[in-house]
């Protein structure tokens, strides 16, 4: 009996890369209305009226939204790009080096891919810090395919873009409510709070499918 290849499905943020989701988003926008002279209920009233496109599901509207953001808080453009450096730098936080090379070494035995909610940009800004197309493909963001997870829209196309059915996958993230978004279209996976237990639930999910 011919099995099919197993996959091994990687969230970014919380995941890849060490950062607090939820916590730095709250972070900045306390900086940046602190920087604007208001408060933090303005800040929210002016970015609500300037009715931003939506980079998180949109691709080439980034510089758009990034104008429109400055002219919201009356950011001269040496702001807007500091905010947008400050962004960026959040975003990525730091590597996870050893669940990094940990995928390196699967791909011997499994294929390696990424499926993450993201912003316009991403791509781009991850590969050159950190390189991740040395290691997974493919590498799925919500802002080229149009969907966030747990849409099944984002785990329907990372599915199609790896040429997997749902069993054949194994699904780390750092949210409960997106690895119930994946078990409903039948994606096993783990909530992944260290990489020590991320790595044994890979091993044992590896060990089933391909038969120890």
């Amino acid at each position: 009996m011919t099995r099919n290849k197993p996959w091994i499905l990687f969230d970014i943020g919380g995941v890849l890369e060490l950062v607090e989701d939820g916590v730095w988003q709250e972070d900045l926008k306390e900086r940046w209305a602190d920087r604007a002279g208001m408060s933090r209920a303005e800040y929210d009233t002016a970015i609500e009226r300037a009715d931003l496109p939506r980079i998180d599901l949109v691709q080439g509207r980034a510089q758009e939204y990034w104008d429109g953001f400055a002219r919201a808080l009356g950011f001269t453009p040496a702001q807007r790009d500091e905010a947008l450096a400050e962004m960026w730098d959040a975003y990525c936080g730091a590597e996870n080096r050893e669940l990094i090379d940990y995928a390196r070494t699967l791909r011997a035995r499994a294929g390696v891919a990424i499926l993450s909610n993201s912003a316009d940009g991403a791509r781009e800004e991850e590969e050159r810090r950190y390189g991740f197309s040395a290691v997974f493909d493919p590498i799925c963001y919500s802002h080229e395919i149009g969907a966030n997870k747990p849409d099944p829209e984002a785990y329907t196309a990372a599915l199609a873009a790896m040429g997997a059915e749902p069993a054949d996958v194994f699904f780390v993230d750092d949210r409960r409510q997106q690895i119930d978004g994946a078990a409903r279209l039948g994606i096993r996976g783990i909530v992944h709070r260290d990489n020590r237990t991320t790595i044994a639930a890979v091993e044992d999910f590896l060990t089933a499918a391909i038969g120890s």
